[in-house]
C-alpha cells in the first residue's frame, strides 16, 4: 500500500554529502504548460536530492529576426540536468535556430512569429523533476530591413574552474545586417583548436580545460563588411588542486648529525606547505628550522626525541594532498654519556672561559670533545665549534664582542659517534671600557693650565671624564674632578710657577675607567718661552707668507727681464760691431765718382761720393779749389788718419787704414741722413780716370 507524501518545496539539508532521513519523492504529471504538478504513483530513486531553482526565467519580447535568450540555475545532488519546454512540450533541439548550453542557458536566433509561446526549465536528477517559473516569449512584426548597430547582449562572464571541467564562455549578439562572432585572447596567444567547440552562433566551449588555458577572453561582434565591431571580455581563470612534485622521503641518520627533508608541491594556486610531526602541527624553533616557503625542514644535532614521522600537508583552494617520511636516530653501543657541569665565565670583554666534566658513562673511548658556540641572538645554524682535547675540560673562547651573550653545549666523540648534547651554557662578554682620550695643555698664566680633551671614536662608549693632576715630585694626585661627556676643557689654576705638573685625563663608562693620557708642564719655562716669543699672530703670519710668495714671484720676474735686457744688448752690440767692420773695409779704398752729366745739377754744386753715397754741397760760391779743399778736409774730419804717402787723384786722402770704429760714437753720424742720396756704385779698385772722361778733379781743376 503506497502512502501519499505531501509535495517537496525546498532542501531538507544536505551535511557531509548525505541527506538528513526524508521520505521518498514522485513523479509528477501536469494538466498544462509548465502548471503545478500532479502527483503519479511512481517513487523517485533513493540518495538524491534538489534545491529550488535560484534563477527563474524571464519574459521576452523581440522581433523577428531577432536573438531571445532563457536561463534557469538549480542547485542538486546529483548536479541536475537541464532540458526546456514550449507550451508543454519539449524543445526541437534539432532546430539550429535553438542552443541549449550545459549552463542551462536556451538561446534561440533568427526569431519567427511561430517562435512566441511560454517557456520553462525542467530540472532531472535521481531526486526527481522540478519545473521552473513560466516564461513567455512574444515576436513582433519584422523589421529586419531597418539598420541596427552591432550590440552585445550578453558577453562572457568571469569563471573559475578546476582542471578538467568545461567552460562555457556565452556571447549573444544582434544587429542588422546579422554580426559575425568571433573570438580572441586578450594577450595575443592563440585559442588553439584541441577541446575548443563554437556553439550556435558565437558560444565558445572549453572541454577538458587546462591551466594553460587561464586568461581574458574577447569575443567581438562585427559587422559585416565594415570595421564597425563592438566587444565584451571575460577572465577564466582555471585552478589546479596541489600535487606534489619531491615529497618527502625517510632517511636514517646518526644522533647528534643533522636530518633534512624535502617536500616540492605545485598546484594553481601556489599551495600551502605545513609539517606535522606524529599528526601534530611541527613549530619551529630551537634546533628546527623551515626554509624555502616551509619546503625545507632541518633538524640540528638529532637526538632520539626526533624520531618520529614527518608529513608534508600541500593545501590549496582546488584541493590538498599529504605525504609523509620516518625520521629513525641511529644508536650506536658504547657511545659516550653527555658530558656534564657545563659553566662559562667571561674573562674579558672579548673572551669567555667553558668548562665540564667527563661523561659518567664510556669515557674510555672519548678522542676528544667539540664545544658548539652561538651568539644566543643568532639561529641555530649560526653556531660553530671548536675541537678540544679530550684530556682538556675547558675552553677559553676569544674573539668574541663586548657585551654579547653567547651560548655553549659540549659533545664527546668517539670512534663510533658523538654524545648526546650537554645542557647549554650562556654568558655574556664584559663591556668594553673607553679609549684614551687625547690630550692638550696649554699655560694660561704663571699660575694656570688649560686643559682639553677629545674622545676617542674607538672601542667603547664614554659616559664622562675624569681629571687628575700633580706635582712631579708629588705622590698624591688631585682629583678626580668628573666632567659630563660633553665636557672638554678645564682651566686648573692656583698652581707654583716653578714647578712642573703632570696633568691626566681618562674616560669612563658603566663598564669602569680606561686608561688615561698624560702630559708634564712646567710652569716655569713656559712662561719664559712666552716672554721671549710672544704669542703667533696667525693673521700676520699669514699674511707675511703671502708677501714672502709675491716676493719670490717678483725676484723670478725681475731676473727674466733683466737676462731679456742682457741678451738684447749682447745681440745688438755684435750687430754694430759688424756694421763698423762693413764700413772700415769699405773706405779703406775710397773710390772717385763717375763724372756726372753736364746738364746734372749736382755738378754744378759739387759733390762728395763716398761708397755710393754723395754729400751735395749746398754752397752758393767760393770756387772749385775752396770746395776741393773743403771736401778734403771734411774726409780728414771724418776719417782721420797719418799721411805716409799720397795716392793720385786724391789731394790729401791717405791709403792707410782707418783708424777703428768707438763703440759709443759712430762718425757717420755726423752726416745728416737728408743731405744724402744714392748714387751708383763704382768699382771696387781706385783706378785713374781716362782724360776724355768727366771725373770730378777734372771738373775741379777746370773750375
Amino acid at each position: 500500500m503506497q502512502s501519499n507524501w505531501p509535495v517537496p518545496r525546498t532542501l531538507i539539508g544536505v551535511r557531509a554529502g548525505h541527506l538528513n532521513p526524508r521520505p521518498p519523492e514522485r513523479l509528477y504529471e501536469r494538466d498544462g504548460p509548465c502548471s503545478p504538478p500532479v502527483t503519479s504513483h511512481r517513487r523517485s530513486a533513493a540518495g538524491g536530492a534538489m534545491a529550488e531553482f535560484h534563477v527563474q526565467p524571464q519574459s521576452v519580447r523581440a522581433e523577428e529576426a531577432g536573438v531571445c535568450r532563457f536561463q534557469c540555475q538549480i542547485h542538486g545532488l546529483p548536479e541536475p540536468v537541464i532540458s526546456w519546454e514550449k507550451d508543454g512540450r519539449p524543445v526541437d533541439t534539432e532546430d539550429e535556430r535553438y542552443t541549449l548550453l550545459p549552463t542551462g542557458v536556451l538561446q534561440i536566433t533568427g526569431l519567427r512569429a511561430e517562435d512566441s509561446g511560454v517557456f520553462c526549465c525542467v530540472a532531472h536528477n535521481s531526486a526527481g523533476v522540478k519545473h521552473s517559473a513560466e516564461a513567455s516569449l512574444t515576436v513582433s512584426g519584422s523589421q529586419s530591413s531597418v539598420y541596427k548597430e552591432p550590440v552585445i547582449l550578453v558577453g562572457p562572464e568571469n569563471l573559475t574552474l578546476t582542471v578538467h571541467q568545461t567552460a562555457i564562455l556565452e556571447c549573444v549578439a544582434t544587429g542588422y545586417p546579422r554580426p559575425i562572432v568571433s573570438w580572441s585572447r586578450l594577450d595575443g596567444r592563440p585559442i588553439g583548436v584541441e577541446g575548443i567547440q563554437v556553439l550556435g552562433t558565437g558560444n565558445l566551449m572549453i572541454s577538458d580545460v587546462r591551466v594553460q588555458h587561464s586568461g581574458v577572453y574577447v569575443c567581438a561582434a562585427n559587422k559585416p563588411g565594415t570595421r564597425v565591431r563592438r566587444t565584451a571580455q571575460g577572465r577564466l581563470v582555471v585552478q589546479a588542486p596541489a600535487e606534489f612534485v619531491q615529497p618527502p622521503q625517510s632517511i636514517a641518520r646518526p644522533v647528534g648529525t643533522t636530518a633534512i627533508f624535502t617536500c616540492l608541491a605545485q598546484g594553481e594556486p601556489v599551495p600551502q606547505l605545513t609539517w606535522l610531526k606524529n599528526g601534530q602541527i611541527l613549530e619551529p624553533g630551537g634546533h628546527v628550522k623551515l626554509r624555502n616557503n616551509n619546503s625545507t625542514l632541518t633538524i640540528y644535532g638529532i637526538s632520539q626525541e626526533d624520531e618520529a614521522i614527518y608529513q608534508c600537508i600541500a593545501e590549496n583552494s582546488a584541493g590538498s594532498t599529504q605525504a609523509s617520511a620516518r625520521l629513525t636516530v641511529l644508536w650506536a653501543d658504547g657511545l659516550p654519556g653527555v658530558p656534564g657541569s657545563v659553566r662559562a665565565e667571561s674573562l674579558s670583554p672579548t673572551a669567555i672561559q667553558v668548562s665540564w666534566k667527563e661523561p659518567a658513562q664510556n669515557t674510555q673511548d672519548i678522542i676528544g670533545y667539540v664545544l658548539h658556540i652561538r651568539k644566543t641572538a643568532d639561529p641555530v645554524e649560526m653556531e660553530y665549534q671548536e675541537a678540544v682535547s679530550k684530556s682538556t675540560l675547558q675552553q677559553v673562547v676569544s674573539d668574541l664582542e663586548p657585551s654579547t651573550s653567547y651560548t655553549f653545549y659540549v659533545k664527546a666523540y668517539t670512534s663510533r659517534g658523538a654524545s648526546k648534547p650537554s645542557e647549554t651554557a650562556v654568558e655574556m662578554t664584559l663591556g668594553e671600557v673607553p679609549a684614551p682620550p687625547s690630550l692638550f695643555t696649554r699655560v694660561v698664566n704663571s699660575t694656570a693650565v688649560q686643559a682639553t680633551w677629545e674622545p676617542s671614536g674607538k672601542l667603547g662608549q664614554h659616559d664622562g671624564f675624569k681629571l687628575y693632576y700633580r706635582k712631579v715630585h708629588s705622590v698624591q694626585f688631585t682629583g678626580p674632578l668628573t666632567f659630563g661627556r660633553n665636557v672638554t676643557q678645564y682651566n686648573i689654576t692656583q698652581l707654583d710657577p716653578s714647578l712642573v705638573y703632570e696633568v691626566k685625563v681618562l674616560a669612563f663608562n658603566q663598564h669602569g675607567d680606561g686608561n688615561a693620557t698624560m702630559r708634564f708642564v712646567s710652569m716655569k719655562e713656559a712662561m719664559e718661552r712666552s716672554v721671549l716669543s710672544p704669542p703667533c699672530d696667525c693673521v700676520k703670519e699669514e699674511q707675511s707668507k703671502t708677501s714672502t710668495t709675491g716676493i719670490i714671484i717678483g725676484i723670478h720676474i725681475g731676473v727674466t727681464c733683466i737676462i731679456f735686457c742682457v741678451l738684447f744688448l749682447m745681440f745688438g752690440y755684435r750687430g754694430r760691431l759688424m756694421m763698423c767692420k762693413n764700413v772700415q773695409d769699405q773706405l779703406a779704398t775710397p773710390q772717385v765718382a763717375r763724372s756726372a752729366p753736364p746738364d746734372d745739377p749736382s755738378a754744378a754744386h759739387g759733390a762728395l761720393a763716398l761708397n755710393g753715397v754723395t754729400r751735395l754741397s749746398g754752397d752758393g760760391g767760393g770756387g772749385v779749389a775752396g770746395k776741393t779743399r773743403g771736401d778734403t778736409n771734411e774726409l780728414e774730419r771724418l776719417f782721420p788718419g797719418p799721411s805716409n804717402g799720397s795716392r793720385p787723384g786724391w789731394g790729401h786722402t791717405t791709403e792707410s787704414a782707418v783708424a777703428p770704429c768707438p763703440l759709443d760714437e759712430t762718425q757717420m753720424s755726423t752726416l745728416p741722413l737728408d743731405e744724402f742720396s744714392l748714387v751708383e756704385e763704382g768699382e771696387t779698385q781706385f783706378r785713374e780716370l781716362p782724360a776724355e772722361g768727366g771725373g770730378r778733379d777734372g771738373q775741379q781743376g777746370e773750375g
